[in-house]
Formats: C-alpha cells, structure tokens, sequence
C-alpha cells in the first residue's frame, strides 16, 4: 500500500489534533534547525544548504510518507558520503547523485520493495551506523577545540595524526564552551529527555559568546551571513559521464536513505503503537530527495532522533512534521542573522553527542554476547566503514551477511543452534 498517511489521518483530523501537531511540529524544529547546520557543515555543505533540506524534505516527507509522525530531513547517516562526494565531484556532483538517489526510490517504493530491509543483516547495519559515529565523532574534534585547521583529510589516520599534532593550538575558550555545551545537553538529556536541551545550549552558549565576546569561532565569521529565502527552484547542468561517475554514489545514499527511513518508522510505530506503509516512505523518501535538489539541497531521509522528539512532544500525524519544516522556513526569513551567532564549538558538541547516540551504547552488551558469525560481521563492516569506504563497507557486509545466512540455513540442527538474541 502506497497511500500516504496524511490522507488516512485527516479523515478525522480535529483542533484538538491541531494543537498537539502545531506544539509537538514548533519544538522538533527547534531541535532541527542547529542539527540540520551542523551536519550540512560536518558534510562539507553550507549552514544554508543543511536548512534547505530540512524545510523541503520535511514538507516532503510529511506529506507523502506512510508514517504518521516521521520526521524527515539531512542526518548524521550521510555525513560520509556526502563529504566524499562533494570531496570528489563538487556539490553539483552531489546533487546529480541525490536526483538519482530519489529516482531510486520511487522506483523501489512502486515494485513494492519496502519490506527488503529484512534482508539486510542486523550486523551491517550496526557496523556502518557504528563506523560512521566514529567518523563523525573524531572530524568534531577540530571545531570542538577551536584548532581552525584549514584541511583536515579525510583518510582516518591521517586525520588523527594531524588532530595530535595541533593540540598545541587549542583554544581553551572554545573547548570550555563547547564543554559546558556537551554538559548541558547530556544533562537535559538524563533528567529532560523531552525538554529543550538542545535549545538551552545553543541558545546559553550564543549570548555568552556575544554577550562577552568570547574570541570564537561561530557560523557568521566561517560562512558568512546566511540567506533570508528559498532559492530559486533549478539544476545544474550535467552530462552522461557525470551522471556514470556519480551512480554508484546515488545507489549508496538511495540505500541508507531507505534504511535509514524504514528503522525510523519501525521505532516510531513502536512508540504510537501503529504501523507504517514502507512502499509509501520509500515513495516519500524519492520525492523528498527530487525536490531537495532543485532547491540545493542535500540527501534527505527519516530522522530517528526528530521522530522520536516528535512522539515524545505530542505529535500525532504528518502535519506535525509539515509545521517543523514551515516553523524552519520563517526562521530563516525572520531571523537567519540570529542563527549566525551560533559558536561553532557548540554544533561539534551537538555532533559528538549525535554520533555517541548513533553508535547505540544500550546494544554493546548484545554485540558481545553475539554468535562469532555476527560479531565478525560487525567488526569488518565497521572496519571498512572506519578505514576504506562506505561503499565497500556495505557491499561486502551485505555480501558476507547473506553468504553466512545461507551457509547456517543449509547446515542441520545437529550441527547447530540459533544465536541468542
């Protein structure tokens, strides 16, 4: 079924589920905004680009996915590839890659293709979202400390030893905000995990910053005043050797995109009790990735943590999600110099305690107890994520997770037991 939930719901909409969707749809965009400039700025995009995508792709999402509360946007899930595409082929590149991304999913969600992400096995899953953490975690360090290093490559231990070698050129101011930033929201986070944690960081850490200014680094003096407005709708002019050069790319994002949307909407319906329409997200998930190039933007998926922050707040169908994404749109309009003010020590922060959220801690005791079949799964996926690339992570954990599937499923019961989960 592709009928998209926002059709089913507004059967019997009412005010009183108004109220609820206006609330809970102001508060996640509250939650979005900085987390949306953060990982644009982690991707190698800019602020603006990162806003962009979480107001058109939430609209799209919103409107045409098959989850009443899914939240979509840009997620700490494309950092990699995204950077690496950018690094590779420049932004247009990437937005070649995303408008073949999203026409990857349309055509998945239309053969009905909601229900693989059962194939892909729990492990692969685990390591790359692991990897990536990894990945997020230690390219915050620079920021985080106010290091300003120019260039910090992309390759892993390259960059950990160019990270060691400019730890003389630390700023303390910036490692004391962040600090206290990263305190704050774990804080709220222990004692409120639905009030305003992100919020009061960013928002304590910005008036210090002008109120005493603090010499650091914040969004205005990298990037420059943002824009007050949406771009003008249009794409970059591309070639048939690009679009060759990018696909591999696309199918890539298409595949965490639709992963990363499904596992979003699993987690939602165990909150409400409900049952999401997969064909339909994946349809959403396409549509929201077309329209987000035309405006510049970046990949778009389901975001896990806005979803939940959604559910938590009261959201009760897709309008909460429209209302996140319009709430952003007016405070571009009204109040992108605002935004600027933003230190950037406080997004690493946001970042480092969005990767440490990626990487599931609740599951690390699971992975030990694991059968050695699976534990090798996730140490290689995780491995390659770390030290190759993302792309030979996931074939080759794909491709080892369905041959020890098939050799387990031919071996007989007396020759072996099915691992404790």
């Amino acid at each position: 079924m592709r009928t998209p939930k926002i059709l089913t719901t507004m059967r019997d909409y009412s005010w009183k589920l108004f109220i609820s969707d206006l609330w809970a749809g102001i508060s996640v965009a509250m939650v979005a905004l900085p987390l949306s400039i953060a990982i644009a700025i982690a991707s190698g995009a800019t602020p603006a680009q990162g806003l962009f995508t979480a107001i058109i792709g939430g609209v799209f999402v919103s409107l045409l996915g098959g989850s009443r509360v899914q939240i979509g946007g840009p997620t700490g899930a494309f950092i990699v590839v995204v950077h690496s595409v950018i690094n590779q082929h420049g932004y247009d590149g990437l937005l070649i890659a995303t408008f073949l991304a999203g026409i990857i999913l349309v055509i998945a969600g239309l053969f009905r293709a909601g229900r693989l992400i059962a194939l892909v096995p729990e492990m692969v899953i685990s390591g790359f979202t692991i990897g990536i953490a990894i990945i997020i975690a230690t390219s915050q360090i620079n920021d985080f400390a106010g290091m300003n290093i120019a260039n910090l490559p992309a390759e892993f231990f390259e960059k950990i030893k160019i990270l060691a070698q400019a730890m003389p050129a630390i700023n303390s101011t910036a490692l004391v905000l962040g600090a206290v930033s990263l305190l704050i929201l774990i804080v709220f986070r222990k004692l409120a995990p639905s009030g305003p944690g992100l919020i009061a960081a960013v928002v304590l850490t910005s008036i210090v910053c002008v109120v005493f200014a603090l010499p650091v680094e914040t969004i205005a003096t990298k990037f420059g005043d943002l824009p007050s407005q949406l771009p003008l709708p249009g794409l970059p002019q591309t070639t048939f050797s690009q679009i060759v050069e990018v696909l591999p790319s696309a199918f890539i994002i298409a595949f965490l995109a639709g992963v990363e949307s499904l596992l979003s909407a699993m987690v939602a319906d165990k909150m409400i009790d409900g049952h999401h329409r997969p064909n339909a997200e994946l349809t959403a998930q396409g549509f929201a990735n077309i329209a987000s190039t035309f405006f510049g933007g970046m990949p778009v998926t389901g975001a896990i943590a806005r979803t939940a922050t959604n559910v938590s707040v009261g959201g009760k169908t897709p309008v909460a999600g429209i209302i996140h994404a319009l709430t952003i749109l007016l405070i571009v309009m009204f109040a992108a110099s605002w935004i600027g003010l933003i230190p950037m020590t406080v997004l690493s922060a946001l970042l480092i305690l969005t990767a440490w959220n990626m990487s599931e801690p609740s599951k690390w005791g699971d992975y030990l107890r694991a059968s050695k079949s699976d534990k090798f799964l996730l140490i290689t996926t995780l491995t390659l994520t770390v030290v190759a690339d993302l792309t030979v992570a996931i074939a080759v954990g794909v491709a080892l997770g369905l041959a020890i599937k098939m050799l387990k499923s031919n071996k007989t019961d007396s020759d072996w037991s099915a691992p404790d989960r």
